[in-house]
């Protein structure tokens, strides 16, 4: 089912999906594929798998069939910075020719080796006016509630988003927030600008403190006193900070689904406990 079908069907509750990654120097899937059937019970819309920074760790043929094969839907990401048309093209034929019907597509963090970096896409609304004019695939893209940390500030953040939609992306899933009065004002800020596509919302749960500083070092995310200060007080216990990070996940989901959010997009670091001790909490 494509993006637009599946955040058009009017529900009680709003769209679950999980993030995923593709296991790094392995080929044994077996681990993930657990993960991820503990979580079928929550009938996810689709499995995104991510691509990888500077073309590396790139989600595979065999990982995104495997994925399909037991039950789910999958939306791949799909970076463009390091990528000529002319790979753009074939990549998306061959992600059509599996069966797939929505990617995600991003720029993708440029290498620190800009040698590693061609010019035919520079942003992100390039690659999804190329995809759409090339294939049928239907395009999600990224939104960030605080602004993309290379963004001048959120209002010119938000312009470079409604390029993205005016070039035909169809949905947006949000860099993850752990303040929800936040996401609110995005949210009103991108549909004062005119963007009518949904808003999916974009849940991280917490599971250690360097999980949490090496996400704030790489995008603006705004850490709460009060939630900074449960994370200080646990960083030493992990299964304590697990259970807080569950907690709070789940007051700041059912904040979210009583505001009619349009989904709740899991990043699940490819681990289900978390995410599912949530979602059992609120559905």
């Amino acid at each position: 089912m494509r993006l637009r079908e599946i955040y058009s069907k009017l529900e009680n509750c709003p769209k679950v999906s999980f993030e995923v990654f593709p296991p790094k120097e392995t080929t044994d899937y077996s681990t993930l594929i657990t993960e991820l059937e503990n979580l079928k019970k929550f009938n996810p819309s689709f499995i995104s798998l991510t691509y990888g920074a500077g073309g590396k760790n790139n989600n595979s043929p065999e990982l995104i069939k495997l994925i399909s094969q037991n039950g789910f839907s999958v939306m791949p990401h799909f970076t463009c910075i390091c990528s000529t048309k002319e790979f753009v093209f074939d990549h998306i034929r061959s992600l059509e020719n599996s069966g797939i019907e929505n990617i995600l597509a991003l720029r993708g963090d440029v290498p620190d080796d800009k040698s590693l970096c061609c010019n035919d896409f520079k942003f992100a609304n390039e690659l999804v006016n190329f995809i759409k004019s090339n294939s049928n695939l239907s395009v999600g893209v990224a939104g960030y509630p605080e602004g993309h940390i290379e963004a001048k500030d959120l209002k010119t953040d938000i312009l470079n988003l409604k390029k993205k939609i005016d070039a035909g992306a169809e949905c947006i899933f949000t860099q993850l927030f752990f303040d929800n009065n936040r996401f609110f004002s995005y949210l009103e800020q991108v549909r004062h600008s005119g963007i009518d596509v949904p808003v999916v919302a974009g849940i991280m749960p917490i599971l250690s403190k360097n999980q949490i500083n090496r996400m704030t070092k790489l995008a603006n995310i705004t850490i709460p006193k009060e939630l900074n200060e449960k994370i200080e007080k646990y960083q030493h216990n992990p299964k304590d900070l697990q259970k807080f990070g569950i907690e709070f996940g789940i007051k700041q989901c059912s904040e979210l689904v009583q505001s009619q959010v349009s989904g709740l997009h899991f990043f699940t670091l490819n681990k289900s406990e978390s995410s599912y001790k949530i979602l059992e909490n609120i559905l």
